[in-house]
């Protein structure tokens, strides 16, 4: 549970008030309205930094943050931050530039400092530089030599003609969401090709959902409003389509702007909805493929499809939701929350995830995947898509290859053609953003930046390349996806970087609890506040493999941070175990060295059990290309030959420590893990997998007693395994962890929430608790908990005279009182309004530290007291919690100046259940000159 301290609920009235008598509350205020606090003001006595104001009080209370232009919509959730801990995930507002978070769910103090993200990047900044410590721009290095060609091409077009064509379905109803959701399509396939073709699916991400032809607007919404029309978001990927039709695939681009339009507040942003989706239209071509003659035209017109050999191709959210397909499709989720019920009638093989989110960090980990990382990524810009590799590894049996591909100059949008300016129908930009500069990276027109057509050309080979290694069993195009370092002639100048996980790797240093560390290096937390234990500071840049989940600290996650003075520093990593190399012809070694540093050189070396050591090679790592505004602590695979070992007649069985010497100069690295790797890529065969879903239940206080709840867990699959567990403190910032062995059948995930009941007015309480994979499962739902409903009226609030008519160096008051007690704070509000018979009270004429306090500043020159702040100026009531009374005082000064009495002329306002704001009963309140 985390409550709101210091007076936050003191911005705006969502109150009962009146100058005489009674008057109801209503509904939280829309944020923009007149009585909204002022940026940078002082609300309730808490200063607020600019941009950021506070409305409504009570259940309605919220934390606004308003940019100074409008936001793009995009595919990272948008997260305001207090310090390190995360206060909560807000709602876009419909002026496309303001965030609002309820306060139900978020304490700030005095001090804090607020900030506001979205896939790691800084919005409420002036550009990445800010998010980085004003880090100064360092040049790009001078790219290297391209890497060798790969024997094999797959950005090469197929023998087979092309056609297209589209199909729009009945909508179909999702659980959670209000509206239906579309069921159209774009299909490319083959004509000509002989027998059964494989499948590829592609979902786009989130984007806007609707535009008004001819204008720059675009639109959120879902159905779209009268006068504006769908952005056809799936046609965005034809260049890839019409390649893998000419190579014999069956192409079908699936439309999810319904899913787009109402994800916002779906605990999962909508992973299992997108999941539903696309398991839906693979049921309808199931179903055509059982009976063609029930096929739309489109599907008639290309081959027959071998739904056998599926791959499913996914971009953003869209990434995110066709990895839940794939989870889905081998652990079915629990029957509620899923759209889709049938049987299982496909076989994925792969799936491609570009640019892809991860809110849930819970990837298959036994279906292959490549996870397309565009380095110029201004949207989900920590490239969180990271965790689909590194997040897999001792998981399951580890025979499914994991790749990821670092696309050198890529941004986020441009995969997309209908996402792409001068080639989309709707608006379109640039997702990547340098507004505070020119950056050495990604902007364009620099060396290393990809223009728009040289984007989608890498992106379609590399979606060719996985098709035609998961689907086609094509050995020969590994090496452009595993971390060999080879590179595919079609992708034209694009820089495309690889390393992997699975396969035919075998685990031997994993840093965590299974290893030491010692020497001149250290075994670092990839998520941690404290400097101390963390592998990077925020200060340094952002890694992939580093993105933050849920928990400001996150145990289970390790790397080893390397940092020498001087050539002959050593590391040594130590398995608690000895592990095997048995059967491996290499050792490779994931290795991360900092952005545009050049010659890193590690001599590697391993001990087996009995003390034989053997000297393998040494290894140069180049770091990435990089900037403060990107991710580019990213390993690089190194690998280095065994053969050296086998002759010093070590037992590749047994071996014992990994030590790494460095050469050169002062430098740094880390190591996220080291693997026996042999050519080939082995059959993926899913393991039975226990899965875990966490649900929301939401009750209601009650008056009286103590109610205790437990949070919903549904366990299903088959044999047992482990989640790591974790579950947020009452009153507190901590998190708690722990690792819980889960069977199907049993609760042994127990999180019990004790909810007291009363009759006082407070806030929904959230009790939540989310989960991790760590052996043996697969999580669909990752988060939920208890909500604890209030169930209590807003006290009554008597808005009285103190002191109305007085003379100067006096103060005015007033008194709000309420008609009980609430369990929180209650605050409220006066607009003062301009005064229309006789001169107004001026802010010369109050106390100087008052206004202080009130303001944030003394205004200059002076001015009337309702234009203080531009758009209506109020003043703030609070009425702490368990307390019934509070004054406010308006001190004048004397001025020694003879003038006529002047006045100041006000309203409580209330806001109605449209957000509009409701006035009170006006009154006035008079200053007499004191001569």
């Amino acid at each position: 549970m985390i409550r709101v301290t210091r007076g936050v609920t003191t911005a705006v009235a969502l109150l009962a008030l009146t100058a005489a008598a009674p008057w109801e509350a209503s509904a939280q205020p829309a944020p923009g309205s007149p009585a909204a606090s002022a940026p940078g003001s002082r609300s309730g006595g808490l200063t607020l930094p600019e941009g950021w104001r506070i409305t409504g009080t009570g259940a309605g209370a919220q934390l606004v943050w308003t940019s100074s232009e409008r936001v793009p919509m995009g595919d990272a959730r948008v997260e305001f931050h207090s310090g390190d801990r995360l206060l909560g995930r807000p709602l876009a507002q419909p002026d496309g530039r303001s965030f609002a978070l309820p306060l139900g769910d978020a304490r700030l103090d005095e001090g804090t400092r607020l900030r506001v993200t979205a896939g790691g990047r800084r919005l409420d900044a002036p550009g990445r530089a800010a998010a980085a410590g004003e880090r100064p721009l360092s040049p790009a290095p001078v790219p290297p030599a391209p890497l060798p060609a790969n024997r094999v091409d797959p950005g090469r077009p197929g023998p087979y003609r092309t056609v297209s064509g589209e199909y729009a379905l009945r909508s179909v109803r999702l659980p959670g969401y209000l509206e239906p959701v579309e069921m159209r399509a774009t299909v490319v396939g083959p004509a000509g090709a002989p027998g059964r073709r494989p499948v590829a699916l592609f979902l786009h991400g989130r984007h806007a959902t609707c535009y008004t032809p001819g204008t720059e607007d675009v639109r959120m919404a879902w159905p779209c409003p009268a006068g504006t029309v769908p952005i056809p978001s799936e046609r965005g990927y034809l260049r890839a389509q019409r390649l893998l039709a000419s190579q014999g695939y069956v192409t079908v681009s699936v439309a999810a702007n319904g899913v787009n339009g109402q994800d916002e507040s779906a605990e999962d942003a909508g992973a299992q909805a997108r999941s539903s989706l696309v398991r839906l239209h693979l049921a309808r071509w199931a179903d055509w493929a059982a009976h063609p003659a029930s096929a739309p035209a489109a599907v008639r017109g290309t081959a027959p499809a071998d739904l056998s050999r599926v791959l499913l191709v996914g971009h953003s959210r869209g990434g995110e939701g066709v990895n839940r397909a794939a989870v889905d499709s081998l652990n079915p989720p629990p029957a509620a929350e899923d759209g889709y019920r049938g049987p299982v009638r496909w076989k994925i093989r792969g799936t491609v995830l570009i640019g892809p989110t991860v809110f849930g960090q819970n990837p298959a980990p036994d279906v292959p995947s490549t996870t397309i990382l565009p380095g110029c990524d201004g949207d989900v810009s920590d490239l969180q898509g990271q965790i689909y590799l590194d997040g897999t590894r001792g998981v399951s049996r580890g025979t499914a290859l994991h790749s990821a591909a670092y696309v050198v100059g890529a941004n986020h949008n441009f995969f997309n053609s209908e996402w792409t300016p001068g080639q989309a129908k709707a608006p379109a930009i640039d997702d990547f953003s340098s507004d505070d500069g020119t950056d050495p990276v990604c902007s364009p027109g620099t060396a290393t930046r990809l223009t728009a057509t040289q984007q989608q050309a890498a992106g379609a080979t590399y979606i060719a390349a996985s098709a035609r290694l998961f689907v086609g069993g094509d050995d020969a195009v590994r090496p452009l996806l595993d971390g060999t370092g080879r590179r595919a002639p079609s992708a034209g100048p694009a820089r495309v970087l690889t390393h992997a996980v699975g396969g035919h790797r075998t685990p031997a240093f994993l840093p965590g609890s299974s290893v030491t560390v010692s020497g001149g290096g250290r075994l670092c937390a990839q998520i941690d506040p404290d400097p101390a234990r963390a592998c990077l500071r925020p200060e340094a840049g952002s890694s992939p493999h580093f993105a933050y989940w849920e928990a400001a600290a996150e145990p289970g996650r390790d790397a080893v941070a390397m940092r020498w003075t001087g050539t002959g520093s050593r590391v040594a990593v130590r398995a608690s175990r000895p592990v095997s190399l048995a059967g491996a012809e290499s050792l490779a070694l994931r290795v991360i060295v900092p952005p545009n540093t050049t010659g890193t050189e590690l001599d590697v070396a391993v001990t087996d059990a009995s003390g034989r050591r053997a000297s393998l090679g040494r290894t140069r790592v180049d770091g990435l290309p990089g900037s403060p505004r990107t991710a580019a602590y990213w390993a690089r695979e190194v690998r280095v030959p065994l053969t050296a070992a086998t002759r010093a007649g070590l037992d590749l069985r047994r071996i014992g420590t990994l030590e790494l010497t460095a050469r050169g100069g002062a430098g740094s690295a880390w190591l996220m893990d080291a693997w026996g790797w042999r050519p080939g890529t082995p059959a993926a065969h899913p393991t039975a997998l226990t899965r875990v879903d966490i649900g929301r239940m939401t009750v209601t206080e009650g008056d009286s007693g103590v109610r205790t709840y437990r949070v919903p867990v549904t366990v299903s699959g088959r044999g047992s395994g482990q989640v790591r567990l974790f579950v947020p403190v009452p009153d507190s910032d901590r998190v708690t962890s722990r690792i819980v062995t889960v069977r199907p059948g049993r609760h042994d995930i127990d999180v019990p929430v004790r909810i007291r009941g009363n009759t006082r007015f407070g806030y929904d309480v959230r009790h939540d608790a989310f989960v991790k994979a760590v052996r043996g499962t697969v999580v669909g739902a990752h988060r939920g908990g208890v909500t604890a409903r209030n169930d209590d009226a807003m006290p009554a609030v008597r808005l009285t005279p103190v002191a109305d008519d007085v003379t100067e160096g006096s103060a005015l008051s007033w008194r709000m009182t309420l008609s009980e007690p609430a369990d929180v704070e209650i605050a409220g509000g006066i607009l003062l309004k301009p005064v229309t018979d006789g001169p107004e009270l001026s802010t010369a004429d109050l106390d100087p530290v008052w206004l202080e306090a009130q303001w944030g500043e003394v205004p200059q020159p002076p001015r009337p007291l309702s234009g203080v702040i531009e758009g209506g100026t109020s003043l703030w009531l609070s009425v702490p919690a368990g307390a019934t009374t509070t004054q406010v005082s308006i001190p004048t000064v004397r001025d020694g100046v003879a003038e006529p009495t002047e006045s100041l002329r006000g309203a409580p306002f209330t806001y109605d259940e449209t957000w509009e704001p409701v006035l009170g009963p006006e009154f006035t309140g008079r200053v007499r000159d004191a001569a």
